[in-house]
């Protein structure tokens, strides 16, 4: 997982939004209007960073098709600290 978030977070162009993301989604589950919404980031954009954020088990979504929510996994709280860490890095 820290390689992943390394990845995510500090090697490419939209780290800082899927950070963004990711501390939005730690208040609470969210769907990908409301966080296009919070964010003011393009909707197409933000659907392409919960996609990369879902292919690496970061997040995971609801079971419904309309209004999905995301929610962190469970793995990912067990690497909080290595999230901590990166983001201050970028």
């Amino acid at each position: 997982m820290e390689k992943a978030l390394w990845y995510l977070l500090a090697g490419t162009r939209g780290g800082k939004n899927r950070a963004r993301i990711i501390r939005l989604l730690d208040e609470r589950p969210r769907n990908a209007n409301q966080l296009h919404e919070a964010l003011d980031i393009d909707y197409n954009s933000v659907r392409h960073h919960l996609d990369m954020l879902e292919d690496h088990d970061v997040i995971e979504s609801g079971d419904q098709e309309y209004g999905r929510l995301y929610f962190l996994t469970d793995r990912f709280d067990r690497h909080r600290e290595q999230f901590e860490e990166i983001t201050e890095h970028v």
